[in-house]
């Protein structure tokens, strides 16, 4: 387990949500899994079972009370296919009111193991659903759901966040509102801006903005762009640092990924730029202003910048008048 809110001993009704994606993928398909927890028993308490990384930052922030990766060994039993199954598999997973299950839910043998060990207490709904429109209102359809998604992927950041927030960009020489956090990597090289367009969308922020580049763990060498440009970078993050940065941001600017989909859900407005993936299906919730065109260095910097600037003027100063 990889820990959570204190219970003291809580006999709660159980619940666990198993989910394989990544950071973009989970904020998805978070409406659906409020609503999930929200037809539970009453009282209940809900756990996520996902990447490391993602279990963590869902406990309280997502509703979830504890994380548990999906790596552990006692899922591995689950895909053995053994006539007889593992009793770990059993203790964990039978120790759950209710499973649900985004993962494997197209494996015969993963689905009758999971069944067994649950007791006949698993539901499985598919990994990125097919069909028409945002991914977000296919995985609410999948669940019973209504298909309207608005607000319902908001992150809730602890004070500690912002607080931790607020340190990162004081040591940045950065305040609150002051700047555009801009997001200029993603899962796949493909889908990026090229990185010279952002430093230069950077460097032609209108005052009193400043940039702030984030960085995730496989996009150090972007930050070499951004160094040479004089351009301030933050780097090796948390997953709830980059999302309370970008809820204090003006307004943020990136790919399609994760990072950008983390952002729209803490809150800040945005421009996500668009090339080989369809943001009729992938695009973030929120007021995000959407660039598609292929190829992607196709889209300009005046572009990007108009969009921004757009974005900030109908909602930046509204949100973040109350800080």
């Amino acid at each position: 387990m990889l820990g959570g809110m204190a219970d003291c001993g809580s006999k709660q009704p159980r619940q666990l949500i198993i989910f394989p994606g990544a950071l973009g993928d989970l904020m998805c398909a978070a409406p659906a899994m409020r609503f999930l927890m929200a037809q539970h028993s009453s009282g209940s308490r809900a756990e996520l079972m996902a990447r490391a990384e993602l279990a963590r930052f869902a406990i309280g922030r997502m509703g979830f009370v504890h994380g548990h990766s999906i790596d552990r060994r006692e899922v591995g039993h689950l895909f053995a296919g053994s006539a007889r199954l593992a009793p770990e598999a059993s203790a964990f997973f039978g120790q759950f009111d209710e499973v649900r299950s985004f993962f494997a839910s197209d494996d015969a043998g993963f689905v009758a193991a999971l069944s067994a060990a649950t007791g006949g207490r698993a539901r499985f709904y598919p990994f990125r659903p097919d069909g028409a429109g945002p991914i977000a209102r296919l995985y609410l359809q999948a669940v019973g759901a209504s298909p309207d998604v608005s607000g319902a992927a908001r992150l809730e950041l602890y004070p500690e966040d912002l607080d931790t927030a607020d340190d990162r960009l004081e040591a940045a020489g950065l305040k609150a509102g002051g700047y555009v956090a801009i997001f200029p990597g993603s899962g796949s090289a493909g889908k990026n801006w090229p990185v010279e367009n952002f430093v230069a969308l950077a460097q032609q922020l209108p005052s009193p903005l400043r940039p702030l580049a984030i960085l995730g763990p496989a996009e150090s060498r972007l930050g070499t762009a951004f160094d040479a440009a004089g351009l301030t970078v933050l780097s090796g993050l948390e997953l709830a640092e980059v999302a309370a940065i970008a809820h204090k941001a003006a307004a943020f600017v990136g790919n399609d990924s994760g990072a950008s989909h983390l952002a729209a859900s803490a809150g800040a407005p945005g421009v996500a730029i668009f090339g080989p993936t369809d943001p009729a299906r992938w695009r973030p919730q929120g007021q995000v202003a959407i660039i598609h065109r292929m190829p992607l260095a196709g889209t300009t910097v005046v572009e990007v910048m108009d969009k921004l600037c757009d974005v900030i003027e109908r909602n930046g100063s509204t949100r973040l008048a109350d800080g």
